[in-house]
């Protein structure tokens, strides 16, 4: 009886299985991320007796847009496809009569039913269709439990602070690699695969990632609050972050990052905020007595109202005073040095370059006399001798070029006598 039921399987099952399939998939929400394919079948279709996991050869395979489809046989991936449309299975190791030549068909399916006989009358194998979802895998929340680490950075002003900084957001991702998250997480699910299986995970991978990935962001100088506009540097650093847990473990790319604005703690923004004002001020002489100057104004106004006794105020500000000496005075030689001051005896060269002494350090021409000399070796400005008393000459007068002149405008440079 043994022998006789499994012939009569096996014939009966491969009969049954000549048919042509024809599988697909409705539109994966965004909760599944792998499922298996369904054959189509109607209350006026003849094919409702065939095997669930076998796929005849000539079978239609629907592919929709944002999906991925893969055929599993004895599992073993042999067949991939990703653009939208119709599939056709032409390689199956399951013959039908209905697809290629009939006489090889009919030879084939002999064979077939010959060894599902070996098998009691089962098939003997096992041919799967699985979907996988490739759209954006959105709305995916994460926080950071606890601070991370991010190194503040300005090489201009040569700061360099490490400071705690928490954050929150949403990140979505996608399956880039359907073949490595078959092999690698799913496998041969029996009818679906959900984000709710794998996302613990994946949100611990994420905010793990953070901390390296920030680091790539401080090497760029950015400051905390520059983080969220930076969404694809921030990305970039992420996937190089998670690249050996997944895009190489499980074929899953970071697509996009949505970052609230990142908090830092009080003392970190302060401490921030006192070594740039100090790096700027201490660079600009001006600003430095500016800022000492409102400071010292602002500790008379509160000595003046200093609960104690105006005096014992003015007493603190002065020891306070006292102890700043030094700093104020570097400040004030900082400023001087700064300040660039014309020397008391400065004089102009017809070449265009500043003197103090007696000659041009530029061409070496001498100094101008300006006004007039006197027999008694003074030079004057004014109209009598602020030595002897003597009166100004008519006749002669020197220029501001230092020429020695007769007339009412020098013969050298051509300005009038004045």
């Amino acid at each position: 009886m043994g022998l006789i039921k499994a012939g009569i399987g096996a014939i009966g099952g491969v009969l049954a299985d000549q048919w042509k399939e024809f599988f697909y998939c409705d539109a994966l929400p965004n909760d599944v991320l792998v499922r298996k394919g369904e054959k189509k079948t109607s209350g006026r279709s003849s094919n409702t007796k065939g095997e669930d996991n076998i796929i005849s050869n000539g079978s239609g395979i629907a592919v929709a847009d944002g999906q991925c489809m893969i055929i599993v046989e004895q599992g073993q991936i042999v067949e991939v496809c990703a653009e939208p449309g119709q599939f056709t299975y032409d390689s199956s190791s399951e013959p039908s009569i209905f697809a290629g030549s009939l006489g090889r068909s009919i030879l084939d399916t002999f064979k077939t039913i010959g060894k599902r006989f070996t098998y009691g009358g089962d098939t003997g194998k096992d041919q799967r269709v699985y979907y996988f979802n490739t759209k954006e895998i959105l709305n995916n929340r994460f926080g950071t439990p606890s601070p991370i680490m991010f190194e503040v950075v300005n090489k201009r002003i040569g700061m360099s602070r490490t400071v705690q900084v928490r954050c929150n957001g949403i990140y979505s991702y996608t399956i880039s690699n359907p073949l490595l998250f078959y092999s690698k997480v799913c496998g041969n699910v029996e009818y679906q695969y959900t984000r709710d299986q794998i996302d613990d995970q994946l949100k611990t991978e994420f905010v793990s990632a953070l901390q390296p990935a920030f680091g790539a962001l401080a090497a760029m100088e950015l400051r905390p609050a520059q983080i969220p506009a930076k969404a694809n540097e921030l990305k970039d650093a992420m996937n190089e972050a998670l690249k050996a847990e997944w895009v190489e473990s499980r074929g899953i790319t970071v697509e996009k990052i949505a970052l609230n604005p990142i908090t830092l703690t009080e003392e970190d923004m302060e401490k921030i905020n006192q070594m740039e004002d100090a790096a700027t001020m201490g660079g600009n002489a001006f600003m430095m007595a500016g800022r000492m100057t409102d400071a010292t104004a602002n500790a008379m106004e509160a000595a003046a109202k200093n609960e104690g006794g105006a005096m014992t105020g003015f007493m603190g500000l002065g020891m306070a005073g006292n102890a700043m000496g030094g700093g104020f005075q570097a400040a004030q030689q900082f400023y001087n040095a700064g300040v660039q001051q014309q020397p008391a005896d400065g004089w102009k060269c017809s070449c265009g370059a500043t003197a103090s002494g007696k000659f041009c350090s530029n061409c070496g021409a001498q100094k101008p006399q300006l006004g007039w000399t006197c027999s008694c070796g003074q030079t004057n400005q004014g109209n009598f001798c602020s030595n002897c008393g003597a009166k100004k000459p008519e006749g002669e007068w020197t220029c501001s070029c230092g020429t020695v002149n007769q007339g009412k405008f020098c013969s050298n440079c051509g300005s009038q006598r004045s």
